[in-house]
């Protein structure tokens, strides 16, 4: 079966889409052979250097294909014509799975993609107009051709079948796998001052404006503790230009590693997910976690996680003072749950489907 994914999420920083474009590579060549998938894109030169760095610990065939200055054009025209099948450029397949950035035509094979989340749709006014019109466009397109559409959670699972009509019996959920880079032993970073971490793409759904008031509260009794805060800017960035507040911007995962081992708690405020992977590569490296109590959470937190109302900064404060008491205690229900989530796992999930499209089970 010759599988070929679309890897042009990869072509940006890596956070949790890019993460699970990766770990699906890593987890299908685990399942089947390297000589069966094919990363496949159409982009710029930057684009090109940042997908081979990304790839580069993985012996599979490659595919991309540059078209400069501007791929993005190309991309868009060539998913909205829907003109010229992909296998002009990526050869005979068996599936093809694109992502959201685009979503040419094919001859045949199965068609298959990827559903994150679907906060556009449910929760416009937390994402750019942008986005929004990008998604939408995407979804409505898988909902019409897919074969199978994978998500990471049972919950997005249901939101797809709600929101999109999809038939449930051609969703599949495979959880996403963390990252070898995220385990317990190893350094642990030193920010010369104790500190809460939380990892997020700067923006509102992440729910950072709460945290920063539930903090205010826990450094009335613990003025020593800081927050460390790991995550790119984007759209609608809180203000985070407090005292207390360590801003660490965009780190790769290495240090990321380093820091969730070195935090004394690890927050995950989020209103809204797909799964939460940072909740998981938190556990899966030793730390104590507080996640949102928003049931998008769930599967990720399982009984290893405090959780806490997102919208109570009190109950937040209260999360994180149980975390410090009962640290080590957390730790190793954390580390339990996190041995489940390998790419593997999710691999062996999705080639799974496939199989079963191709098979019309």
């Amino acid at each position: 079966m010759r599988i070929v994914v679309d890897v042009t999420p990869l072509a940006l920083p890596r956070t949790g889409i890019g993460n699970y474009v990766l770990g699906m590579l890593r987890g299908l060549t685990e399942a089947g052979t390297a000589d069966d998938v094919v990363a496949f894109s159409v982009l710029g030169p930057p684009g090109r250097r940042r997908v081979e760095q990304a790839l580069e610990s993985l012996a599979l065939d490659r595919r991309l294909i540059v078209l400069p200055p501007k791929s993005h054009y190309w991309r868009t025209a060539w998913s909205r014509l829907g003109r010229g099948p992909v296998e002009w450029l990526a050869g005979p397949l068996d599936v093809f799975h694109f992502s959201d950035w685009m979503y040419p035509p094919q001859r045949s094979g199965v068609r298959a993609t990827t559903i994150h989340d679907v906060v556009p749709l449910r929760h416009p006014e937390w994402v750019h107009p942008q986005t929004q019109r990008m998604h939408s466009r995407k979804y409505a397109h898988a909902a019409r051709t897919c074969d199978v559409i994978v998500v990471n959670s049972e919950y997005t699972a249901n939101e797809v079948v709600e929101l999109l009509r999809f038939p449930r019996e051609r969703i599949r959920v495979a959880y996403p796998g963390v990252d070898p880079a995220f385990e317990p032993d190893g350094p642990a970073q030193d920010l010369r001052a104790p500190y809460v971490l939380t990892v997020a793409t700067l923006e509102r759904r992440k729910n950072l404006e709460t945290l920063l008031e539930a903090m205010a509260i826990v450094q009335r009794s613990r003025p020593e503790l800081s927050l460390a805060v790991v995550g790119a800017p984007g759209w609608q960035a809180p203000d985070l230009a407090s005292a207390g507040v360590i801003q660490l911007g965009y780190v790769a995962d290495a240090e990321l590693a380093a820091l969730y081992r070195g935090c004394e708690v690890f927050v995950y405020p989020s209103r809204f997910e797909g799964f939460g992977i940072p909740i998981v590569e938190a556990m899966a490296s030793g730390a104590a976690v507080v996640a949102s109590a928003h049931d998008s959470m769930d599967e990720a937190s399982g009984g290893a996680a405090i959780r806490a109302d997102p919208d109570s900064p009190e109950a937040i404060a209260a999360g994180i003072d149980r975390a410090l008491a009962e640290r080590a205690t957390l730790k190793d229900r954390g580390l339990e749950h996190a041995r489940r989530f390998t790419p593997r796992a999710q691999g062996e999930a999705i080639l799974d489907a496939y199989q079963d499209a191709a098979s019309g089970s």
